[in-house]
């Protein structure tokens, strides 16, 4: 219950959401919580939430689940290929290299198995057409023989295609490895349960850009990325720029990024890290020359000073909570680092490493309750009453 526009010391855990809905940005005409907060879990702020209080009717059980089947498993397949995150869409020289390594093994796969087939059918068939008059035990010299060559013969295909294979795939790790040194730009990308921390670093490291889940980077220029991690493993993996590498606490290692034209590509987590690792993403945005440089004029400035009262008074409450001993925001006295760098949140394209969309009711549903959203981030829940909730959403809207 709110008393004189704050939450009472009982307020339940429903409260927090209850105080997202009730700020005046909320963009769902459907909420109603003012005229009715009995019902507001079901009209929630959040499409997230409302899914996740929806309850789902028991399905009976009958014989049409084949057909279901047949009608969704194609689109199932499918659904791997899309251009937004696959490795059948290469958009840069590294993923291309390994494209076509892909469709070289599934031709030498396909062959393999198609050649198989066709010796097991042959041998069953002449089975079935030639009587045998030798007995069980009986060996016979000749077909010993032609058996012999067949088994040699067959070793001596699978070695061969085993070299044939090996040797595409050394060229293929050689030709990737040869963009390496000749990078215009580096990236440093940490790993973190469960988001990516990226500092583009310059000749002083206090200097470098640091910003989180989203990188940047030029059209037709080799980026050099180095990746490390702080707790568990992780592994980066944008496919349709480049492979997988595994980030271990400890051991660094790097790869070589590079786009042959603009757009957005999604990367993700390709190592389980924990509970959340399936909301480990990151976009990698590629764009022209003058667009990076803009963008990264725009990161290398300190965070604008509040133009009006309702930011003011979310820097004050930003400042006089927990949000200010885990996160950052350049130009004032937030300088925490256990949490991502909010200078620039509001330029960025997504919230809780691609959970949620960057919109005010979405950062709003996450700051009063990011368990709800993201169960078992080391985000905790941050006790704001609506007025200030409001507040603060604003502010950070601000930080462009």
């Amino acid at each position: 219950m709110l008393k004189n526009g704050r939450p009472s010391p009982s307020s339940s855990r429903l409260s927090l959401v209850q105080r997202c809905c009730q700020a005046s940005f909320c963009n769902q005409p459907r909420c109603g919580l003012g005229n009715d907060g009995g019902s507001f879990m079901a009209r929630c702020v959040s499409p997230v939430a409302r899914l996740r209080k929806r309850k789902r009717p028991l399905m009976p059980l009958t014989n049409t689940w084949p057909k279901q089947w047949a009608s969704t498993a194609p689109m199932l397949v499918l659904a791997g290929c899309g251009d937004w995150q696959s490795a059948l869409h290469p958009h840069g020289a590294n993923a291309g290299r390994i494209f076509d390594l892909i469709w070289s093994f599934s031709a030498v796969a396909a062959g393999t198995w198609l050649l198989v087939m066709l010796a097991l059918a042959a041998a069953l068939l002449r089975r079935r057409l030639t009587e045998t008059t030798h007995l069980p035990l009986e060996i016979d010299s000749r077909q010993e023989r032609r058996f012999t060559r067949l088994v040699a013969s067959a070793i001596a295909l699978t070695v061969l295609v085993l070299v044939i294979l090996t040797t595409m795939s050394f060229f293929a790790g050689k030709s990737i490895a040869s963009l390496s040194g000749t990078e215009t730009l580096t990236v440093r990308i940490t790993g973190h349960q469960w988001w990516w921390e990226v500092r583009y670093l310059k000749h002083e490291p206090s200097q470098g850009i640091v910003t989180a889940n989203e990188i940047h980077i030029p059209v037709g220029e080799p980026v050099k990325v180095e990746l490390d991690s702080l707790d568990v493993i992780h592994s980066f993996w944008v496919p349709s720029l480049a492979g997988k590498r595994d980030l271990i606490p400890g051991r660094p290692s790097e790869l070589t990024l590079i786009a042959d034209k603009p757009g957005t590509y999604r990367g993700q987590c390709a190592e389980f890290c924990g509970y959340q690792h399936a909301h480990m993403a990151i976009t990698v945005v590629a764009e022209s020359r003058e667009a990076f440089d803009a963008w990264r004029s725009r990161q290398d400035a300190a965070a604008p000073a509040p133009a009006s009262d309702e930011e003011r008074r979310g820097q004050r409450a930003f400042l006089s909570t927990g949000c200010a001993l885990c996160h950052t925001i350049r130009g004032t006295p937030a300088s925490g680092t256990l949490g991502p760098d909010l200078t620039h949140l509001a330029s960025r394209r997504a919230l809780a490493a691609d959970t949620l969309a960057m919109t005010p009711g979405a950062l709003a549903a996450w700051i009063a309750d990011p368990q709800s959203m993201k169960p078992g981030a080391k985000m905790p829940r941050i006790a704001l009453s609506a007025d200030d909730l409001n507040a603060v959403v604003t502010y950070l809207g601000s930080l462009e």
